[in-house]
């Protein structure tokens, strides 16, 4: 099991990480291109299936198990009054996944993936950053490493996912630090915020930017993000040690994924962008890490929603690679 000693040591990881399997991938590129159809007809499901070939190390690659995972964090942020509903709804949330209520279980149920939900010492917001760090060191590494725990290596493919009241406030401070530009550009109406809350959601980020100024992407996490933020980060450097390929999910979940793009972009190689979120930075999120989003659908819920919805994309692509015949299978001229 990956388990991080240090903040430091995280950021030397890439150099160790396993990389995607290029005869893997060169093979899958030449079964798409041998398949009953014109070669680039199926469009983006043969680019997925190549992707998981790479990731998977076989040219016929397959979804047995897939695992999601939904990470569940409270922010002392709120105390600025960031957010419209109650941080009580964050642990109540949390019940409904549990009890199979929520949007996530029903799309898990539909695209046949194991979901679990990880409540993360909801009864301990993290401080409030307009005045201190939101994370010492030690609780940064113990919500990586709790990410890094809850991924079955075993797995073929992840989802993540995110709950925590005030988060979106959080992702906006991250996307706004490791990225640049005004905190207006970051900012969003989230579950719903109105005008006079937004503004107190950009002046809390900005106070926050000037406190926690000049720090590098891990200590950035500390200082501004959620333990929900630092479990994604873990969960997604333990999915790369296992060559388990990640869906991320909308604004919440990438703003996470960006810090480990800000130590290094090789990072996230392994991962896929599920969809682009209706949060407005979300696009501009995904332009920064020169990704391209499995579905544009206008969902904005988080609790990994849309990742899972493109899982069911993905397991598409798959059935076709495998189950379409060959041109040569088939007696069909042209291939």
């Amino acid at each position: 099991m990956m388990q991080f000693l240090s903040l430091d040591a995280i950021a030397a990881l890439s150099a160790n990480l396993p990389q995607a399997d290029d005869a893997a991938r060169t093979a899958a590129q030449d079964r798409q291109n041998s398949l009953t159809k014109p070669p680039g007809s199926l469009g983006r499901l043969e680019e997925l299936a190549v992707f998981m070939a790479g990731w998977r190390g076989t040219d016929r690659p397959r979804i047995d198990r897939a695992q999601a995972l939904v990470f569940a964090g409270n922010h002392g942020i709120c105390a600025q009054g960031v957010n419209p509903f109650p941080q009580a709804v964050t642990a109540q949330m949390v019940a409904n996944f549990t009890a199979g209520g929520a949007a996530i279980n029903q799309i898990c149920r539909v695209v046949d993936a194991d979901l679990e939900v990880i409540a993360l010492d909801l009864d301990r917001p993290t401080a409030d950053f307009t005045a201190h760090p939101a994370m010492t060191e030690a609780e940064t590494l113990d919500a990586l490493n709790r990410g890094a725990a809850a991924v079955d290596p075993g797995a073929d493919v992840l989802v993540l996912g995110e709950m925590g009241i005030g988060n979106t406030t959080i992702a906006s401070a991250l996307a706004a630090a490791l990225l640049g530009g005004s905190v207006a550009e970051w900012v969003g109406p989230g579950t719903g915020a109105d005008a006079a809350t937004i503004a107190r959601k950009t002046a809390a980020i900005e106070a926050g930017l000037k406190r926690h100024a000049g720090l590098d992407p891990l200590a950035t996490l500390a200082a501004l993000g959620g333990r929900e933020q630092a479990a994604i980060c873990g969960a997604v450097l333990a999915a790369r040690a296992a060559r388990v390929p990640v869906i991320l999910d909308g604004f919440i979940c990438t703003a996470a994924a960006v810090v480990l793009h800000a130590l290094d972009p090789r990072l996230l190689e392994h991962c896929l962008v599920g969809h682009a979120s209706a949060e407005p930075g979300h696009r501009r999120l995904i332009a920064a890490l020169g990704a391209r989003p499995v579905l544009e659908v206008d969902m904005r819920l988080g609790e990994g929603s849309g990742a899972a919805l493109a899982l069911g994309v993905l397991r598409a692509a798959l059935e076709c690679h495998n189950g379409m015949a060959t041109f040569a299978e088939a007696g069909v001229s042209g291939g």
